[in-house]
């Protein structure tokens, strides 16, 4: 887990009950845990910058992905763009990650918060209000870290991007073919 390799096959722990007891011996020896989580789709420079922020408010840090499942019932069908192995191999690949795991969509709100019990718990601003931040340090972790968003792009915006190059490409074809196509059904037409 402590080693510069990506080391996959320690640093993927699907279980919660075995990373409550690593968090608990991180602390034993003196480690400060941080925990944050999301859906790390398409992962670019924004959320590098976001790990490593979070990674600076403690000694270790763990990453909750979000499984496919859950980010397809939040954010629709035709996502994630990037499957949640591959997801969560890359996150192994970020030098502050220690630990990740996924989060699933039938799990109980804050199962993963409830078992690491983070003595940091870092979110961006639009994941908690201030009365779910207040319960949160009050039930399971020391304090909640709210960060901004670390780039302008998001992965939602990306993917907007390309879906209208597509667009714009297609639309330039169609619009060759189309006067042949409308030619070809009136033809057939005409013959019946």
């Amino acid at each position: 887990m402590f080693a510069d390799a990506s080391n996959f096959d320690v640093r993927y722990v699907s279980d919660y009950a075995t990373i409550s007891q690593i968090a608990e011996a991180l602390r034993v020896l003196g480690m400060k845990v941080v925990l944050t989580s999301g859906t790390f789709d398409i992962l670019h420079e924004g959320h590098s910058m976001y790990l490593e922020a979070a990674r600076r408010f403690g000694d270790f840090l763990i990453v909750g992905v979000d499984s496919d499942e859950k980010v397809r019932k939040r954010k629709g069908p035709w996502r994630p763009a990037v499957p949640e192995a591959e997801r969560l191999r890359m996150l192994t690949h970020q030098r502050g990650v220690g630990l990740v795991t996924l989060k699933h969509v039938d799990e109980p709100r804050w199962s993963l918060i409830s078992a690491v019990r983070p003595d940091v718990l870092v979110a961006t601003a639009e994941t908690y209000s201030a009365e779910e931040i207040a319960e949160l340090e009050e039930k399971y972790c020391g304090h909640v870290e709210v960060l901004d968003r670390m780039a302008t792009v998001s992965t939602s915006a990306r993917l907007r991007l390309l879906q209208l190059g597509l667009a714009e490409r297609m639309s330039e074809h169609l619009a060759e073919r189309l006067p042949d196509l409308i030619h070809d059904v009136i033809d057939e037409f005409r013959k019946t």
